[in-house]
């Protein structure tokens, strides 16, 4: 895997493709997360696009299918499209195509989506998927139907074997979603390959923080379904790539008024003033989970002991791979 921090480009549509980017080669999925599985699809379709000298390109949907086939019960992101993107810039993808998906493009035939999608609009040179991949409607097409296009219509497809982790158990979103809602943020790393990382604007919380001397930077998780509440050793980047460590705490403050969920970092040895900035937020550890206390004092010398904890976790800590020293590093 090569790294970095690369710049990618995010096409709103396959049909704004810009006339340099056709004939690449396109690696098709969801990439929710963009775990280790989806690493070795995009590994290989990278590893296709330096042999045959051409571009290097993802084709994502936009929102996730899931949620427009049951909106009454959406996926809980692990990675929004914004951050998607800066995961596979950071794996060496030229750009992101995400292209809106609605009902009346899951009804297109599979041939209408071979035939338009991937040949008119994207121009494909070489398709990379996973050997499960589905599409068209009612899910009639197939590997077998798109290596038979592929022959008939000039175009490679190369799928990519199920990615199992070190207890043969396949890699997937849903594992890593079960993983984050139990705060077990070592297990989702080790199947993400990176600390899971999300991404906000600093807003203005009721500064309950910083009448305890914990002042915090205040961020929406966006999705509150995704991680447990509680107490975590974090990294936080600002918008100018400095990077902060700290403790967070993410939940309702059932101490003082049982509100909607926050997620409030305070940080280290850090006297600035972050809001309205930018910021992404990497996860290294879960410490505990969140707690109702009896007086203030109770939760400041709480609050003491979980800063120590957060800085000794943190100090020993290093990449678990290229991703992870390009996004929390």
């Amino acid at each position: 895997m090569r790294a970095g921090s690369r710049a990618i480009q995010r096409i709103g549509a396959a049909s704004a493709l810009p006339a340099n980017l056709r004939g690449g080669v396109v690696a098709i999925g969801n990439f929710d997360g963009v775990h280790r599985g989806h690493q070795a699809v995009i590994d290989t379709a990278r590893a296709v696009a330096e042999r045959e000298g051409r571009p290097l390109l993802c084709l994502t949907f936009e929102p996730h299918p899931r949620s427009v086939f049951r909106p009454q019960a959406p996926v809980a992101r692990l990675t929004p499209a914004s951050m998607k993107a800066r995961l596979l810039g950071a794996l060496g993808v030229k750009a992101v195509v995400e292209q809106p998906f609605d009902l009346e493009y899951a009804a297109h035939p599979a041939e209408i989506f071979v035939e338009e999608t991937l040949l008119r609009d994207l121009g494909a040179a070489h398709v990379v998927v996973g050997f499960d991949f589905r599409f068209g409607a009612r899910r009639q097409g197939d590997l077998p139907f798109l290596t038979e296009a592929g022959a008939r219509l000039g175009f490679g497809v190369t799928a990519v074997e199920a990615f199992a982790d070190e207890g043969a158990l396949v890699v997937s979103s849903s594992r890593i979603r079960e993983d984050l809602m139990n705060g077990d943020v070592a297990a989702a790393a080790g199947l993400l390959g990176y600390r899971w990382t999300f991404e906000g604007v600093v807003g203005h919380g009721a500064k309950l923080g910083r009448t305890l001397g914990y002042p915090t930077a205040n961020m929406m998780l966006g999705e509150d379904g995704v991680l447990a509440h509680g107490i975590y050793a974090v990294r936080l980047r600002r918008a100018d790539g400095a990077l902060h460590d700290g403790v967070a705490s993410f939940g309702r403050r059932p101490t003082f008024d049982n509100g909607a969920a926050l997620f409030e970092t305070y940080l280290f040895d850090f006297s600035g003033d972050l809001y309205g900035e930018a910021a992404s937020v990497s996860l290294f550890g879960f410490l505990r989970g969140e707690e109702r206390f009896e007086s203030v004092e109770a939760l400041v010398e709480r609050m003491n002991r979980d800063s120590e904890e957060a800085r000794a976790l943190l100090s020993g800590v290093g990449p678990l791979s290229e991703l992870d020293a390009a996004i929390a590093f």
